[in-house]
């Protein structure tokens, strides 16, 4: 059968007379190819990934990497016994991260691979919570009240967290010209009953690093005076893999003694596909005994301490083939391309119009990322220019600020493994072209944050 008379059939069969089964199971059969054709012309209208410059997360792989995931996904990670290579794999990558982050003793760490850092997140703030509820010394002697964590603005995994486990999340809001938690405004809201602290390595409103080493110093001098021993925890979702090689000289990670565990994304600056988080301990003190499965029922004993079970090992295995294929030397030459581009950004964005940058992508200050507001009144606002954007492709996100400065509306453009300097330039191409337009042809009335859809940070639970 000729191409022609392939198309014919793929677009004339009488199981899609009214078009493709979207509401009720089908009852009929169709070729394989006829199948892909339809999800893969409906998937066209997602656009292109690597314009989304609202994602934190990879969107570009080498032909090796997607020839290991094609390979490997039938192997199933926590069958362990059946697939032993690929949990060595993952112990290995395990150990690799421990040294990045400086564990006293690598080969003496707990760690796991996760779907992604949402679910770390969630087992470094369980471990917490079982360490917590095991304490009987000192302030901890009485009678405990609800558990609860500290933080400054975070990802939407942390009240998630606290809404699933039961923790009480006493996020400090943001003053004067804050735009991360300060050392300074941790001990007013920590207790007898505060399980954690959590700093974030690489905010995600702004893409800013909050200040670990003073937050830690903090408490190491709390409890000198009150006894309080509050562990903590980094979010380093995205600034994980990127601190260790552009910014070496800034102390986050196991070097502090108060760190206790460390989340991770691979699948964002570990340059991993999509599907890959790591959960990292100080030592294998820290992982709570409680947290620990032992199945026997998938061919051998083996013990399993994450949230989900079944899931596919090409994720891991592919970071595996990034960290060797890179090594250090590797990683650093990546990284700083990325800061090196999203500084060109940060230029760009400056000139354009009335914008202040926040984070110009300074590798000592935050992530690969860019981050501004407008500095006066015009005749569109920051939901108005991002609309005018995606009518071009790119997607950028724009959203108010957390409390208590959720008057003030920012962007941020996230620079990622494969966009380009080529890329920058066309990007802010279209931004001045946009802001032309919006000058040219003023609206009547601009978005509001609801009108504009899209990216939101917004979290606020669902009534019952």
């Amino acid at each position: 059968m000729s191409v022609r008379d392939e198309s014919e059939d793929l677009f004339t069969l009488p199981a899609l007379a009214h078009g493709a089964p979207k509401n009720r199971f089908p009852e009929l059969s169709i070729p394989a190819q006829a199948a892909y054709q339809i999800v893969h012309d409906e998937l066209l209208l997602d656009g292109v990934s690597r314009m989304n410059l609202a994602t934190f997360c990879t969107t570009w792989l080498d032909d090796q990497a997607r020839r290991l995931m094609s390979e490997t996904t039938d192997k199933n990670i926590v069958d362990k016994d059946e697939y032993p290579q690929t949990a060595e794999l993952e112990q290995r990558c395990v150990r690799m991260v421990a040294d990045l982050w400086h564990a006293p003793d690598p080969d003496d760490t707990a760690g796991t691979s996760t779907t992604g850092s949402s679910e770390a997140a969630m087992l470094g703030g369980l471990a917490a919570k079982f360490r917590w509820r095991a304490r009987t010394d000192g302030p901890y002697a009485a009678a405990k009240g609800v558990p609860n964590f500290v933080c400054g603005p975070v990802q939407v995994c942390w009240e998630k967290f606290a809404r699933y486990f039961d923790v009480e999340i006493r996020r400090v809001p943001l003053r004067a010209d804050r735009f991360t938690l300060h050392p300074d405004d941790i001990e007013a809201h920590c207790d007898a009953n505060t399980i954690m602290v959590v700093a974030t390595l690489g905010q995600t409103f702004t893409g800013l690093y909050e200040d670990v080493a003073g937050i830690a110093a903090t408490l190491d001098d709390m409890q000198q005076r009150t006894g309080l021993d509050i562990p903590l925890h980094v979010d380093a979702a995205s600034g994980g893999f990127l601190a260790p090689f552009t910014a070496p000289e800034l102390i986050w990670d196991f070097r502090l003694p108060r760190v206790r565990s460390i989340n991770a994304s691979g699948h964002k600056t570990g340059l991993a596909p999509l599907g890959c988080g790591w959960a990292i301990w100080r030592a294998t003190a820290d992982l709570p005994e409680g947290l620990i499965f032992d199945v026997d029922y998938l061919g051998g004993s083996m013990a399993t301490f994450n949230l989900n079970f079944s899931r596919p090992g090409g994720q891991a295995i592919t970071q595996y083939y990034e960290f060797i294929r890179l090594g250090r030397i590797g990683y650093t030459a990546v990284q700083e391309q990325h800061h090196h581009v999203a500084r060109q950004l940060a230029r760009g964005v400056e000139q354009a119009g009335p914008f202040e940058l926040i984070h110009d992508g300074d590798p000592l200050r935050g992530i690969t990322a860019v981050s501004w507001r407008m500095t006066e009144e015009t005749d569109y606002n920051l939901y108005d220019l991002s609309d005018r954007l995606r009518s071009r492709g790119w997607l950028i996100a724009a959203y108010p600020l957390p409390a208590n400065r959720q008057g003030e509306t920012v962007m941020r453009a996230v620079i990622r493994h494969g966009f380009t300097h080529d890329m920058v330039d066309l990007l802010l191409a279209d931004v001045r072209r946009s802001i032309e337009h919006l000058h040219r042809h003023p609206l009547e009335t601009s978005l509001t944050r609801k009108e504009a859809g899209g990216f939101t940070h917004d979290a606020t639970p669902r009534s019952a």
